[in-house]
């Protein structure tokens, strides 16, 4: 008896046999791997998982949505050192930290935690925030498509060398790059962080105000889409 596979059963078979393109160049075994991971309902920030690789200063820079399974122990290393420990209060077992993020993943998409991975190397945790969906909204004026940003340099050898100002920089253009609604980034540090208000400025934001949050008194940083050019 002459069996003959129809034409698109064998076309289906031909193209899980073809072999993955290799790894696009520069990007490292972990910044390609956490690739793998996409979030369907981040479309509140505008699908903040396909955001490309961008160039800084000091190497490419890539924000990646976290995978718990395998970014907890280093995000919870990161939340224990002492200065983080002192703004973020996420110190304590990895559980701290994991319901932390857990909340966010499990939420609908107004913010999306991402390690950030420069040349290759994992070394920051950010938070990409609706400002305009935040508690925060309650207390200033915002702005439909507000978006903010949290972040934390992880190792305690990336600090102190200016980092933080060039970073924010990047990842301020990189969402007003791909979000064409959104006309300011947000940011809110703790009036006491001398450091992380320092790194905004240094990015272009403005010091908008002092503002009383539930857990801290804050500081307001504006990055306004209009000035962006010419900070």
């Amino acid at each position: 008896m002459d069996l003959r596979l129809p034409d698109e059963l064998l076309a289906l078979i031909a193209e899980e046999e073809t072999p993955a393109p290799p790894s696009p160049a520069g990007r490292s075994d972990y910044t390609t791997s956490l690739l793998d991971s996409r979030m369907p309902y981040d479309d509140l920030l505008d699908g903040v998982a396909d955001w490309a690789p961008v160039g800084t200063p000091v190497g490419l820079f890539h924000l990646v949505p976290v995978r718990v399974e395998r970014d907890l122990p280093l995000i919870s290393r990161w939340m224990n050192d002492p200065a983080a420990a002192a703004f973020w209060e996420l110190s304590g077992p990895p559980s701290v930290t994991e319901d932390h993020v857990r909340a966010q993943l499990a939420g609908d998409g107004r913010s999306v935690p991402c390690i950030g991975v420069l040349d290759g190397k994992p070394m920051s945790y950010w938070e990409i925030y609706r400002a305009d969906l935040d508690p925060l909204a309650r207390h200033y004026a915002a702005r439909p498509h507000d978006t903010g940003l949290h972040l934390l340099v992880g190792a305690v050898a990336d600090r102190g060398r200016g980092l933080g100002g060039i970073l924010l920089r990047a990842v301020a253009d990189l969402v007003l790059a791909r979000r064409p609604f959104c006309a300011r980034v947000i940011a809110e540090p703790d009036i006491r962080n001398t450091p992380s208000v320092a790194a905004f400025l240094t990015a272009g934001f403005r010091f908008s105000a002092e503002i009383d949050l539930p857990t801290k008194r804050a500081a307001l940083m504006v990055r306004d889409r209009s000035v962006r050019h010419l900070l």
